[in-house]
């Protein structure tokens, strides 16, 4: 477990942060906020949530997925503990004590916390020691991808429809989920947390509405400094993200919202 204090760099706490530090009643108090950070970009953290955490006492966040440096700029006066290398029992212990110490607690996730977010079972288990808890909304890295590639998901007459998904791998997937029950849609798709198994996804995807001329495109780490864009169709896009050495933090996105 890793507690950082040091003052973060490259990111400056707006103005109306560091003047107007004062919650309405009852926010913080006894409640565990669970907050999403952004894709990646710290200016891309919502208002309510950057303001939650200037007042934060405790701020528990992956360290793997959000940026040190948002931590840092945004909560400058808490104890922020890394939890990328514990599991569900030991972040709800510490969530658990600060709130019975009466400090400000704040989980912090990537993204938005609805998706792909993995709250629900650390809300259950606050649940089951009668600790309250809420959830602020974030902006999920596929919008940031969107805005990267200066791309809509949806059209007219082209794509009405957007569907969040992933291939089966650690996590099962439901029988009816698999990517070639929802290829068959022909939707904009946006698939989460598969790239490294790129391969796999094409196959799945060229048994349904998808062909190898479908247009597609991958986004690693949006909205990041060192944010990496590959478009292509079905038919190359394995090899150019291969070629790139792309193989996590990646969205893949499919639908001819791209061509």
């Amino acid at each position: 477990m890793k507690s950082l204090r040091k003052a973060g760099q490259g990111y400056k706490l707006p103005a109306f942060l560091r003047k107007n530090r004062k919650f309405p009643a009852g926010e913080l108090v006894n409640k565990v906020y669970f907050i999403g950070a952004g894709p990646g970009d710290a200016e891309l953290i919502t208002v309510k949530g950057a303001r939650l955490l200037s007042e934060a006492q405790v701020v528990v966040y992956a360290g793997s997925l959000v940026d040190r440096a948002l931590v840092l700029t945004y909560a400058p006066h808490a104890e922020i503990i890394d939890s990328a290398a514990l599991n569900l029992t030991e972040t709800t212990q510490i969530l658990v004590a600060s709130i019975h110490a009466g400090k400000r607690t704040i989980r912090l996730h990537t993204g938005d916390p609805a998706i792909f977010g993995a709250i629900q079972e650390q809300m259950a288990e606050l649940d089951a020691v009668g600790i309250y808890y809420a959830v602020v909304p974030g902006v999920t890295s596929a919008f940031a991808a969107a805005a990267a590639l200066r791309q809509e998901l949806t059209l007219p007459e082209v794509s009405q429809t957007v569907i969040f998904t992933r291939i089966a791998g650690r996590t099962p997937v439901p029988k009816n989920e698999a990517l070639e029950k929802l290829a068959a849609i022909g939707a904009t798709l946006v698939i989460y947390l598969s790239v490294g198994m790129i391969k796999q996804v094409v196959a799945a995807l060229l048994t349904g509405s998808y062909t190898p001329e479908s247009p597609a495109a991958v986004v690693a780490r949006a909205s990041w400094a060192d944010e990496q864009i590959i478009e292509g169709t079905l038919a190359d896009i394995e090899n150019l993200v291969l070629t790139a050495g792309i193989n996590r933090q990646a969205l893949i996105i499919v639908g001819d919202v791209l061509a």
